[in-house]
C-alpha cells in the first residue's frame, strides 16, 4: 500500500471520467512528500535501498496513504474484478510477486478477484524439450494435437498451479481451474483459420466462479475450454477474460500487457491516454493510432464493456503494484475504457 499515490477527492473526479476528461495525454504531475517516498520506491530495484526509503515512510505517511484509499475500496467492496494475466509480469518474479500481493490485498478487503492467466512463455520453452516447434499464424498458435497435449498440461498443470500456490503463499486463498472445470468455457474450433485446436468462446457458465468468489477464494483460470464433443481448445487469454468478465457482469476488466497503455505515438510513453470511451476507441482504430497487436485489446475491452462490464483498463504489467495503481488512484497507471 505503500505505492499508493494521493487522492484528489472523489473516485469519480480526474481521469476516472471521460467525459471530464475526453482523450486526454497524461500530464506530468507534482509530487507530494509522499508520492516522492512511493516514487523512489518504485524507481529503484536494489532491495536495501527500497528497504531504506521505505524506512522513510513515517507511520503518518502510512495510515495517510491507506486513509485516502478508502473511497475506492468502498466503492468496490463486493464488485468483481477480472484480471488477465500475462506478459512479462509472468516471467519476472518482482513482478509476479507483486501482482500476487495486489490481488491478495484486493480479496482481502472484501473485492472479488478472478484471475485469467496465459503462459505462452511457458508453453514454448516445454515445446522446445520436447522437440515440437512453436507455430504462429497471424499471431495465433497454432495448435495440432500434440501441441494441445502440451498447452493443456502446461497452462492447466505447471502455470496454474503455481498462481494458486503463490497466492496461498502470500495469505490468500485460491483455486485452480480450467475452462473445462463446471462447463466454465464452451467453445467452437476456428476451423476457418486453420489453425488446429484453437478456439473462440460460445458459452460461459460463471457459476463456479461465483461459488468460489463468495467463500473468499481467488479463482485462478487457465484459458482451456472444450467444444460439444469433448475436445480441449486453446483460447486467447484476453479474449477469455473479457467473455468471463461479462458473463460476471464484473465492475472491471483489467488487461496486463507489456505496454504503458494506449499511445497515440507507439514511441513516446508520454503520449499515453488515460480515458476513452468506445467512439473514440473507433475513432483512433480509424485514424490508424490504435493498430497492430493493440486493436484486438480493444475490441476484447469494447465488447465486454457492450455486455455489462463498467469499465475495463489496460495497464502495464512491467510496473510494480499496476494493478493497485490503476484501481485505488485517481490518475491510474495506463488506460481506462468505458461505454
Amino acid at each position: 500500500m505503500a505505492l499508493l499515490t494521493s487522492k484528489t477527492g472523489s473516485p469519480s473526479l480526474v481521469r476516472r471520467s471521460v467525459a471530464v476528461r475526453p482523450c486526454t495525454v497524461a500530464p506530468v504531475r507534482p509530487f507530494t512528500p509522499a508520492r516522492q517516498h512511493a516514487a523512489g520506491i518504485r524507481a529503484m530495484a536494489a532491495p536495501a535501498e527500497v528497504a531504506e526509503l521505505r524506512k522513510q515512510l513515517t507511520n503518518l505517511d502510512r495510515v495517510t496513504i491507506l486513509s485516502e484509499a478508502l473511497p475506492y475500496l468502498q466503492k468496490f467492496r463486493g464488485k468483481t474484478v477480472v484480471v488477465k494475466y500475462g506478459g512479462a509480469a509472468m516471467k519476472d518474479p518482482t513482478l509476479k510477486a507483486g501482482v500476487i500481493t495486489d490481488l491478495v490485498l484486493l480479496s482481502c478487503v472484501g473485492i472479488r478477484c478472478v484471475l485469467v492467466h496465459g503462459g505462452g512463455p511457458e508453453i514454448n520453452s516445454w515445446l522446445a524439450k520436447v522437440g515440437i516447434e512453436a507455430v504462429f499464424k497471424n499471431g495465433l498458435r497454432v495448435t495440432d494435437a500434440a501441441t494441445m497435449e502440451i498447452v493443456e498440461m502446461v497452462l492447466g498443470g505447471r502455470v496454474n498451479k503455481s498462481l494458486v500456490s503463490l497466492i496461498q503463499q502470500a495469505g490468500g486463498k485460491a483455486v485452480g481451474l480450467t475452462g473445462k472445470d463446471g462447463q466454465l468455457l464452451r467453445a467452437r474450433q476456428m476451423v476457418e483459420l486453420d489453425i488446429g485446436y484453437v478456439g473462440e468462446v460460445t458459452r460461459v457458465d460463471p457459476t463456479i466462479l461465483n461459488v468460489l468468489c463468495d467463500d473468499g477464494y481467488i479463482p485462478v483460470v487457465a484459458t482451456i475450454a472444450t467444444d460439444t464433443s469433448g475436445q480441449a481448445l486453446n483460447i486467447n487469454a484476453d479474449t477469455a477474460a473479457g467473455e468471463i468478465a461479462a458473463a460476471l457482469k464484473a465492475e472491471k476488466l483489467v488487461l496486463m500487457t507489456d505496454v504503458p497503455g494506449v499511445l497515440r505515438d507507439k514511441n513516446d510513453v508520454g503520449t499515453k491516454i488515460q480515458a476513452l470511451d468506445i467512439r473514440q476507441c473507433r475513432e483512433l482504430i480509424g485514424e490508424g493510432i490504435i493498430a497492430g497487436g493493440m486493436i484486438p485489446k480493444i475490441e476484447c475491452c469494447i465488447r465486454c464493456l457492450s455486455q455489462g462490464v463498467k469499465a475495463s483498463h489496460i495497464i502495464d504489467g512491467r510496473a510494480k503494484h499496476s494493478i493497485l495503481m490503476e484501481l485505488l488512484t485517481d490518475e491510474g497507471v495506463g488506460t481506462m475504457i468505458t461505454g
